[in-house]
């Protein structure tokens, strides 16, 4: 694939068990970041701080779960689209501050961060970390203003880019969307208390009922007093990433208010009335492939059949072998179906081509299981730009369709056939939103905003320690 997911957000508000509510919520959202895993949670005026490298699974068990007191939480799940993989950059980050206490979880990415540190920096600021969420927590602490919410608005006014975000404070939870809606973020209700998630998905893991959409540009205010709404006073389009409904989200999810996999299914029905042709079967590469080619098949009339199968059970700590095995990374994910494919025309849905060079492999792989043709079909337009709202994607010039044409991408991938779905139909197919308000930038380099730092910046800062203990 070659795309590497942002993060997930969640955030729980009077319940009982709330850390663990939070745990079972960054389960369900595991697909949004595997590098590291944390949940703050509040008793009184107690914050408690459990985070670290790894899977959910990896990082939280009975005990320390257990730790975390308090009816209100907040977690985070990591891919790092800024800042090195360092413990120092694990989320939530929590920070004491003039107005009281804080700790932020953010999913997205700071384009203006390293105008906004150098400025911080040189005012005195000092800085834990070298993830662009710190800027927030920085911000805030300055900010001027009666209220949490009006200095969070001061704030938010001064950063540019993606950002759905959690805050817990003392006694009141905030989640906030940036006002492009760049990464998705949604409210559910659980008895009394009140749930903020990336995805619905995790809503429906513990039993929460989806409410709304967090909009873009609105800030949510949560204390015992129940929920109030306010807006960051910034007017813009909103611009929605598309490649959630593509690739990001769970099928499962419902985001910008579809069914994912009812979206991805439509895709897969455009791209077969846009790219026809002659099969005996069409497959998905699984699992992001499985709801189009569900699509395709129907609008072709051509059977869907399972022609590869993947192995769930690669962890982190998988140990390859010494012995050197060809393709061996992609051999032990996925492995095609030979009395499947062999003899067999074959339709491959898949939902992106990045770099190529995994396509290549699972051409080749395909190939050598017997298939007789096959026709590469992709759920999405050609990906000739980098993004930089909160996905992590190669340079330009390594994106192989920002240097080759389709023909020349088929020649290097193998096959017969390659078929891209166009940015039209595209958003054709997803209705509950006008098809210009989503950002297509990875696809035709029109970026809703000037990007000024690319959420990128390095410098050596002070280490903290990050076990769990109770931070007063």
């Amino acid at each position: 694939m070659g795309l590497k997911e942002e993060c997930g957000v969640f955030g729980v508000f009077g319940c009982k068990d709330a850390a663990n509510l939070c745990y079972l919520g960054l389960y369900a959202l595991q697909h949004r970041g595997q590098e590291s895993a944390g949940i703050v949670s509040l008793e009184g005026k107690n914050f408690y701080v459990v985070k670290d490298s790894g899977l959910v699974s990896e990082v939280f068990n009975p005990k320390n779960i257990a730790y975390l007191k308090g009816t209100e939480a907040i977690g985070h799940v990591r891919y790092s689209t800024t800042g090195s993989n360092d413990k120092n950059n694990i989320q939530p980050l929590y920070s004491k501050t003039s107005h009281g206490k804080y700790a932020v979880a953010h999913n997205g990415n700071l384009t203006n961060a390293f105008t906004i540190y150098k400025t911080l920096e040189q005012e005195g600021a000092l800085f834990h970390s070298t993830v662009d969420s710190e800027i927030i927590l920085h911000l805030l602490s300055r900010a001027k203003g009666a209220t949490h919410v009006e200095r969070l608005q001061s704030s938010l006014k001064q950063v540019e880019g993606a950002y759905s975000i959690c805050i817990l404070g003392e006694k009141f939870l905030i989640a906030a969307r940036d006002p492009f809606g760049f990464r998705p973020l949604v409210l559910g209700k659980k008895g009394d208390g009140y749930i903020v998630a990336s995805e619905t998905c995790a809503l429906d893991l513990i039993e929460a009922t989806y409410v709304r959409e967090v909009e873009p540009g609105e800030i949510i205010f949560i204390d015992k007093d129940g929920l109030q709404s306010y807006k960051i006073p910034v007017k813009v389009t909103p611009k929605f990433c598309v490649f959630e409904h593509i690739y990001f989200a769970r099928p499962d999810s419902v985001v910008y208010s579809e069914s994912v996999h009812e979206v991805r299914k439509a895709f897969g029905r455009k791209l077969a009335q846009e790219h026809p042709v002659d099969a005996d079967l069409v497959m998905a590469i699984p699992d992001s492939g499985n709801s189009a080619a569900l699509g395709y098949a129907e609008e072709s009339g051509i059977p869907y059949e399972v022609g590869m199968t993947r192995n769930h059970y690669v962890g982190r700590t998988f140990i390859q072998p010494q012995q050197k095995i060809r393709d061996f990374f992609v051999k032990v994910k996925l492995n095609p179906i030979r009395s499947v494919l062999k003899g067999k025309r074959v339709i491959v849905i898949d939902d992106s081509i990045v770099r190529g060079t995994t396509s290549k492999k699972r051409v080749s792989a395909i190939l050598a299981a017997g298939a007789k043709e096959v026709h590469l079909r992709i759920s999405s337009p050609p990906i000739r730009n980098p993004c930089h709202f909160g996905i992590d994607t190669p340079k330009r010039e390594k994106l192989i369709a920002s240097k080759k044409t389709v023909n020349e991408i088929l020649e290097y991938v193998g096959g017969d056939s390659l078929g891209y779905l166009s940015i039209k139909g595209m958003l054709e197919v997803i209705k509950a939103y006008p098809a210009s308000s989503f950002c297509t930038a990875c696809f035709d380099g029109k970026y809703p905003l000037k990007v000024k730092d690319k959420g990128k910046y390095t410098f050596e800062g002070r280490k903290i320690k990050l076990y769990a203990e109770k931070t007063n």
